[in-house]
């Protein structure tokens, strides 16, 4: 996608990496150059308003509360138990 206007960051380049943007998983330097590209190009803003929507609709609705800490750590620990039970019967000890 290119809105036809000249910009120092392609529309394609932004627009790639709009979910990352979102997550704030892009660099410093990428997040000040799609932020400089959606103020100055309204269709990439209008599809980053539409790619925002789509993912809090997703989280919304497949969203779940997070599990106790307790749980979690106690579940980390069973796991890592397994696995060294594993190893260990796996070479022969």
């Amino acid at each position: 996608m290119s809105c036809g206007n000249p910009h120092a960051t392609d529309c394609s380049e932004v627009l790639a990496k709009v979910y990352d943007f979102l997550d704030g998983e892009v660099t410093d330097a990428d997040r000040t150059r799609i932020v400089e590209h959606l103020d100055e190009c309204g269709p990439c803003l209008r599809q980053y308003g539409l790619e925002q929507a789509v993912k809090s609709l997703v989280h919304r609705s497949c969203g779940c509360p997070p599990a106790p800490e307790r749980l979690r750590v106690q579940i980390v620990a069973r796991i890592r138990q397994i696995s060294v039970t594993y190893r260990s019967t796996e070479f022969g000890e």
